[in-house]
């Protein structure tokens, strides 16, 4: 019984429990969902500042660019392949079922922890939105543990736990639990308004560029990798990578899209597209608007609206603009809060394709009788979401979530190049071009993004590795289905 057995690729299953009720729009406003939020509200200033200047465009570009790889790489799977699991399911066909489980357990620190990174940015957000009313939220309950939270007197003290996070995770749980249409669509209002927001930045922010800003275009490097100049824009490119990330959760809904063969396809790179289009132009109009040195902060859009609103005085965009802070934190909130339900949407749905396959328990693909989603690895994903968010620094979270989605990445790309092999006869009915040169170039672009991540982040996911081995060979290889037929001669 090899480790290394393959899963044989199943057809569609009409009688399967999940609904098929997602069509296409609602696969691209999922991904676009997923992808909008913590990025293009804080990660984009800071490499601007920090790395590429002006140039932070083409650092976008670039990302873009990079995440289009491994897209494609998940369309023609998601094509192929058209059950839920996403990156397990890809590997269990293709790389067999050791390299399936770790790929599964990988994807906790993506989908898991991602929801968790983001619910503590939703909480910096509500607990600064709630500051502009005049309403402090209680800081030993607004921040991870130990962390410094300074007050309006400059004091400080500090925070036992992140509660808004916690609340948050346990309400975008609860709306998973009832239906997965119902968080489609309540996902739906949500990216109409904050692509909205977006397109308002844009449009208003357009108006009052100050072309000066833009020069030096590239500023010239300081004699560092890294800082400015064409080391700048691969840096920043690195940086920026984060805010792409959550177009493969599209994939795992697989077998909640009613044609997923044609569908799939669409969601995950219209999305893609879309935002890589959003991105180029907020980030060019923000650079514009202001110095980039100005924009190393936290909140570098909210500088950027500010800037523009000294610019509007006496015009009549002034009233508008003077309501843009509100807007720009109010649509990051909104932005953030449809990232959490589909990134806490899609791993459930890892649990169950795992649990299907008898690596986990069976209770762990058991669907409920009303609601049809799978409650009860929901319930669970809540639970540890609600933990990480509430008792772990968002430092440290981003960066396993990083390393954990790119690792997905790294499988998937080798896998579309193992599969075209081995099931050359398989109905591809979209197709990856320029293999195997685009699924190489791939793999060694996410690989080198995670050899740029610190040594502690690859500590941590040795560790996270090491347990879910354990767990792999106490239990799931003894009650691995296809383990099982595979001894019987069947």
């Amino acid at each position: 019984m090899s480790l290394f057995a393959t899963k044989p690729i199943e057809p569609v299953d009409p009688a399967q429990p999940l609904r098929r009720v997602l069509g296409p729009l609602d696969l691209t406003l999922l991904g676009i969902g997923a992808i909008i939020g913590t990025g293009i509200f804080v990660l984009t200033g800071q490499a601007a500042a920090a790395h590429a200047g002006p140039a932070v465009v083409l650092s976008m570009i670039v990302a873009g660019i990079a995440s289009a790889l491994a897209a494609v790489c998940y369309a023609e799977f998601a094509s192929a392949v058209p059950v839920a699991g996403s990156a397990y399911t890809y590997g269990y066909a293709t790389l067999g079922e050791l390299v399936a489980w770790i790929i599964g357990w990988d994807l906790v620190l993506e989908y898991a922890l991602g929801a968790a990174t983001v619910a503590v940015g939703w909480s910096g957000y509500v607990v600064a939105l709630l500051g502009d009313f005049g309403m402090q939220f209680p800081p030993l309950f607004s921040a991870a543990p130990g962390t410094a939270v300074v007050l309006a007197d400059g004091s400080t003290v500090t925070a036992l736990f992140n509660l808004p996070a916690m609340l948050i995770s346990a309400l975008a749980t609860w709306l998973l639990v009832i239906g997965i249409r119902e968080s489609a669509r309540v996902n739906a209002v949500i990216v109409v308004i904050k692509v909205g927001v977006v397109l308002l930045i844009i449009g208003l922010g357009g108006m009052f560029v100050d072309s000066r800003n833009w020069q030096p275009f590239i500023p010239p490097n300081t004699g560092a990798f890294g800082e400015f100049g064409w080391s700048g824009i691969l840096r920043g490119a690195g940086v920026i990578f984060f805010a792409y990330i959550g177009f493969d959760a599209v994939s795992t809904a697989a077998q909640e899209a009613r044609d997923p063969q044609r569908d799939m396809p669409r969601g995950i790179i219209g999305s893609l597209v879309i935002c890589t289009v959003l991105y180029v132009l907020v980030s060019g109009v923000m650079v514009g608007l202001v110095p980039y040195q100005q924009l190393g902060v936290p909140a570098p859009m909210a500088v950027a609206v500010d800037a523009a609103r000294v610019k509007a005085m006496s015009t009549s965009w002034q009233p508008i603009l003077d309501l843009m802070p509100f807007i720009v934190k109010l649509g990051a909130i909104m932005g953030l809060s449809s990232t959490i339900i589909v990134q806490m949407m899609a791993q459930p749905r890892i649990f169950y394709a795992m649990s299907r396959d008898g690596l986990l328990p069976a209770w762990a693909s058991r669907i409920h009788t009303k609601y049809r989603t799978p409650h009860l690895t929901t319930l669970i994903t809540g639970g540890i979401v609600m933990f990480a968010s509430g008792f772990t620094s968002i430092g440290v979270l981003g960066e396993l979530v990083s390393i954990g989605t790119l690792f997905a990445f790294v499988i998937v790309s080798i896998g579309v190049i193992v599969l075209r092999k081995t099931r050359p006869d398989l109905e591809r009915p979209f197709k990856t071009p320029l293999v195997p040169a685009l699924p190489i170039a791939s793999a060694l672009v996410s690989f080198l993004l995670m050899l740029a991540l610190p040594w502690s982040t690859w500590q941590r996911l040795i560790v996270w590795m090491v347990v879910g081995l354990v767990i792999y060979f106490v239990y799931g290889r003894t009650h691995s289905k296809l383990n099982a037929t595979r001894s019987s001669g069947r």
